[in-house]
């Protein structure tokens, strides 16, 4: 099985849209055609940004106990790294640096984002 890191966006919208794309990633997981890795400083952020009044305004959906509901059930499908070596600094962007290390980590075959400003760094990291 193919190991996978999805970036905090990813599971923002795969929590806001069960329908989405990005859900479509989840439902990968939860086929077991995937296996996701997640970090504690990850699910923390991500925890961070769904609560958000910004994003419960956005997507009202998204009330307090939807997403407990969606984060127990993200983390009961993934395998969480409590502990993950710093490799890989992004001075310009270092709130992705959880994302990249993580994925050299676990030795993720995918990183899945829409941030663009990953692309240059994605052929790097796995020949790393």
């Amino acid at each position: 099985m193919h190991r996978a890191v999805f970036d905090g966006m990813i599971l923002l919208q795969a929590a806001a849209r069960p329908l989405g794309p990005a859900a479509e990633c989840l439902r990968l997981v939860k086929a077991r055609r995937l296996q996701l890795f997640l970090s504690p400083e990850i699910l923390a952020e991500v925890r961070d940004v769904l609560t958000r009044p910004r994003t419960l305004k956005k997507f009202p959906a998204l009330t307090p106990d939807a997403v407990e509901r969606f984060l127990k059930d993200v983390q009961s499908q993934a395998a969480i790294m409590d502990q993950v070596p710093h490799r890989f600094s992004l001075p310009r962007d270092p709130k992705d640096e959880p994302y990249l290390n993580l994925a050299l980590a676990s030795g993720a075959k995918y990183l899945v984002s829409r941030d663009r400003d990953l692309d240059p760094f994605k052929a790097k990291i796995w020949r790393t």
